[in-house]
This record gives structure tokens, C-alpha cells and sequence, in this order.
């Protein structure tokens, strides 16, 4: 037998949650819209904060513009982010352009300098041609020495 009797014994209390228990706080919401319709947003719900700012950069790639919102508690929403669609996808235009401008201009450059080291080689060449001289017979054996000024020793 123990040495208390049950309805002695304290019950047994769990610790309380130091966490929110408030439900549907943790929520965000991504709200798009486009020039073209600006009656029908698209709104999008989800607890995850990496899942909603994903479809707010898939949205801003359709050029929409987003607005990306944390839930508050009783329905209101803060905003975090917006992003610009449009905007957006006009700076990645111009920055393309750029890029293939700064490639063609590249490209150009390199012809251009394969092209003076050709004519540099072919010029050099030329000259190479020009200044070496064939050997010449000296002695009536046939032999053929080289031209000096020593003359034979």
C-alpha cells in the first residue's frame, strides 16, 4: 500500500505551451494582380513563408504585381513585400540586352584582334621572307657555304 492515499496525490499537470496557441497566425497570403485584369487577383494562402514568397516571384515572372502579407490575427494582414512585375521583367529585359550588346561587342573585338595578329604574322613573314638570302657557291667545287666577310682561314 502507499504511503498516500489517491485523492491525496496532486494530479498531474502538464507544463503550459510557451508557444501561441492562437490559430491561423502563422499564416502569409500572396496577393497578385495584373494591368490587364485588376478585378481578378489571384490570392493565395499558405502557413509556409518560403512557399509564398515562391509564388510571389513565379507571379512576378508573369508580370503581375505582388503583394506578399503575414496574418496578424483577427483577419487583418501585414505587408512584407511587394514586388513590382513589371518592373521587374523590364529590368531583365534591358540587362539581356546588355548582356548580348556586351557579348557582340566582345565577340567583335576578339575578330578584330585575331585580325591584326594575322596581318602582324603575315607582315613579320613577309619580312622574314625578305631579309633571309639563299646561300650562295663560293668555291668552284660546288659546295655551298654560307656568305661571310672572314673569308677562308
Amino acid at each position: 500500500m502507499s504511503p498516500t492515499p489517491k485523492y491525496a496525490r496532486p494530479k498531474h499537470k502538464r507544463r503550459p505551451s510557451t508557444a501561441d496557441s492562437t490559430h491561423n497566425v502563422t499564416a502569409y497570403r500572396v496577393e497578385a494582380s495584373w494591368d490587364k485584369r485588376p478585378d481578378e487577383p489571384v490570392v493565395f494562402r499558405t502557413p509556409d513563408k518560403r512557399k509564398a514568397y515562391r509564388s510571389a516571384r513565379e507571379l512576378a515572372d508573369k508580370a503581375a504585381y505582388v503583394i506578399v502579407q503575414e496574418h496578424t490575427g483577427w483577419d487583418m494582414w501585414r505587408t512584407l513585400d511587394e514586388f513590382d512585375g513589371p518592373a521587374l521583367a523590364t529590368e531583365r529585359r534591358a540587362a539581356e540586352r546588355a548582356a548580348v550588346d556586351q557579348a557582340r561587342r566582345t565577340a567583335q573585338e576578339a575578330e578584330r584582334r585575331l585580325a591584326e595578329a594575322e596581318a602582324r604574322d603575315a607582315e613579320h613573314a613577309a619580312l622574314e621572307r625578305l631579309m633571309t638570302r639563299p646561300p650562295v657557291p663560293r668555291d668552284a667545287t660546288g659546295r655551298v657555304t654560307a656568305r661571310h666577310t672572314a673569308g677562308a682561314r
